[in-house]
């Protein structure tokens, strides 16, 4: 089994994932960690240092691995499913949970994050939420096509974990 978690930017996919993996018995897999690791340069010096259309890519190459592996939580990029066949491939290859945040939380947490997002990095925090509202604009067409909706603005930890064991593992 193969469960992808979707979301935007700040979503939790990366602590959530890794926390469920655990929970699970499951392997965890951190798409811009293994990009990070195998290219060795973060992310955000990718972007400048070429291009985002480049990144995408490799980043789904990247994607098409994940199919090979088992019993494997996978957090993905905010953009992964959507660009090229993505968002078809992760429902192809496994559940998709997509963490849903307000926008007003999901800006919250961006101005919290240690992390800096290539896509943010220039963006003053009085035109986070704009921007931040746009962007999702966009995207949710992609992240909506998910398996299942999480509502993280109301996660009860204990209730998602069992779900996932009762709805998704044993079946």
């Amino acid at each position: 089994m193969r469960i992808y978690l979707i979301g935007y930017m700040a979503s939790g996919k990366s602590n959530l994932g890794r926390q469920l993996a655990e929970k699970l018995g499951f392997s965890f897999i951190d798409l811009d960690y293994v990009f990070e690791e195998r290219f060795r340069i973060s992310v955000l010096d990718f972007f400048e240092k070429y291009d985002e259309a480049g990144f995408r890519k490799i980043e789904q190459s990247l994607l098409h691995e994940t199919t090979t592996f088992n019993n494997v939580v996978i957090s993905t990029g905010g953009g992964t499913p959507c660009y090229f066949d993505n968002m078809h491939l992760i429902k192809k290859s496994g559940i998709s949970l997509y963490l849903h945040w307000t926008i007003p939380t999901l800006v919250e947490r961006l101005k919290h994050v240690k992390r800096k997002r290539p896509l943010l990095k220039d963006i003053p925090a009085e035109e986070l939420q704009d921007k931040v509202t746009k962007h999702l604009t966009e995207r949710e067409f992609y992240y909506n096509q998910a398996d299942y909706t999480i509502d993280m603005d109301n996660l009860d930890w204990e209730a998602l974990l069992g779900w996932i064991r009762n709805r998704l593992v044993a079946s």
